[in-house]
């Protein structure tokens, strides 16, 4: 089970990564071609954030349990990220949008919370 938690772990770090540095180093109508008219409900500030706190949360989600300092971290930035799933899923919804993907992040990011406290113990 602890190699399948690291794979999810891995898949959703990279895909987090990826996800906030296009909304740091991209113009807000270069993202938007790319994920969606949901940019406009959103500040360029607020686009920024949103990429930086995914950022960390990519980095959260391997670098404390690899490292063994702070474990705790790990599902700490898995719940931070399932917050953050669960607000893009309420905007993609109120805009028609799909939320399939969000809710498929979603529930991988509540499989390493629940794999990290209570499977495979981080705490």
């Amino acid at each position: 089970m602890e190699t399948i938690i690291w794979i999810i772990q891995g898949l959703l770090a990279i895909a987090f990564l990826l996800a906030g540095i296009m909304k740091l180093v991209m113009a807000k109508n270069e993202i938007k071609e790319k994920v969606g008219g949901w940019v406009d409900d959103f500040t360029y500030l607020q686009i920024k954030l949103i990429g930086t706190a995914e950022i960390l949360g990519a980095v959260g989600l391997v670098l404390p349990v690899l490292l063994n300092i702070y474990p705790v971290l790990t599902p700490a930035a898995a719940f931070g990220l399932l917050i953050t799933m669960l607000g893009a899923a309420r905007i993609h919804w109120k805009r028609k949008e799909s939320i399939g993907l969000n809710i498929l992040l979603s529930l991988l990011l509540l499989l390493v919370i629940i794999g990290r406290i209570y499977i495979v113990p981080v705490i």
